[in-house]
């Protein structure tokens, strides 16, 4: 598995993830000759039928774009009077009927709840906070922290302070403020100084200067990150993720591997995070929904090939062997096609 995160050489100059215009490797399109009443209408009779029929809402749902579905749930709004959302919460049940309401929910409302979710209750769900703060834009990241500003009536960043401590909490409340420089032009001095930075504050001294990492990693823009990994492997022989994984641990090595892997291929990231939660016995399926609907407009190609490349078998299949019924077929439509 190492492999893959070590492979430098292609780095600097490979397509990111952060700056992929929508729709362009997403497995969902818009639908062309869209109607939303039309969709209402037939949502409606599936929903208020005797017995809901599922096949519809997944025909429709899985077809249309994020902001078409948007659409959809204003005319449903109009026709009925009730929210859409609402009814395939009363009317669906289980992981199948969480997916449904993922796919008819903006998606900075969604990336909003779930990490309202991993915050809520005894202990937090780091390893949610992590994906999506190590993983999403800074556009991404206003949009989710203004939804959550509206929703709650409070700021995101506060209420983070009150979950997390110490070097992780610092770095994900950086994150959090959704302010990494955007430039796109390197710095080849500065990625320079910036690796021996980072050379100097863990492999070269007894103990780790964790802020340093913290600094460089959530602040630096992405293309300069890259040049960074480079120069850092120059100097120290070996990758920066593999130092982070040497000297770190607990949730900010986590958090911290998690950007580097971002930096370097964000479909990467997600095929091993989808790997990751169908292996072994029982599924996540919260992140299976999560990176599933996330991702459908933005890379979800681009994952699916990641995923072959790294288990030589496809995603699709995985999903056909690990989940079931109206909710596996819901996943497949998604997932789009299998890649032999």
């Amino acid at each position: 598995m190492a492999s893959l995160w070590d492979d430098l050489d292609s780095l600097v100059n490979s397509p990111s993830s952060f700056t992929a215009a929508t729709a362009e490797r997403g497995t969902i399109k818009p639908q062309t000759n869209f109607d939303a009443g039309d969709d209402a209408v037939a949502l409606r009779k599936a929903i208020e039928g005797l017995g809901t029929e599922e096949k519809t809402l997944i025909d429709i749902l899985t077809h249309r774009s994020s902001a078409q579905r948007q659409l959809i749930c204003e005319a449903y709004q109009e026709a009925t009077g009730r929210a859409l959302v609402d009814d395939l919460k009363g009317d669906t049940s289980g992981d199948f009927g969480e997916l449904l309401v993922a796919l008819v929910t903006p998606p900075a409302a969604f990336d909003c709840h779930e990490v309202m979710r991993a915050m809520k209750g005894a202990g937090t769900e780091d390893s949610t906070l992590i994906e999506i703060f190590a993983s999403r834009s800074n556009q991404q990241i206003k949009a989710l922290t203004d939804v959550y500003l509206e929703e709650t009536e409070k700021k995101l960043t506060l209420d983070l302070k009150s979950e997390v401590s110490g070097d992780f909490a610092n770095a994900l409340l950086i994150l959090a403020e959704g302010k990494r420089e955007e430039n796109t032009t390197v710095d080849a001095d500065k990625a320079k100084e910036d690796a021996k930075t980072l050379y100097d504050a863990g492999e070269k001294k007894w103990g780790t200067d964790e802020s340093k990492f913290v600094d460089i990693l959530c602040q630096r823009s992405i293309p300069q990150l890259r040049q960074t990994l480079v120069e850092y492997k120059n100097i120290s022989g070996k990758t920066l993720q593999a130092s982070i994984e040497g000297e770190m641990s607990g949730e900010l090595e986590e958090l911290l591997v998690a950007i580097v892997k971002c930096v370097k291929s964000v479909p990467a990231y997600f095929a091993e995070r989808l790997y990751g939660c169908m292996k072994g016995g029982g599924t996540d399926e919260r992140t299976l929904n999560r990176i599933m609907v996330s991702r459908s407009e933005i890379d979800l190609l681009d994952i699916r090939a990641e995923f072959k490349k790294l288990y030589e078998y496809s995603l699709h299949s995985a999903i056909e062997s690990d989940c079931g019924g109206k909710y596996g077929k819901t996943l497949l439509k998604i997932c789009g096609g299998d890649d032999d």
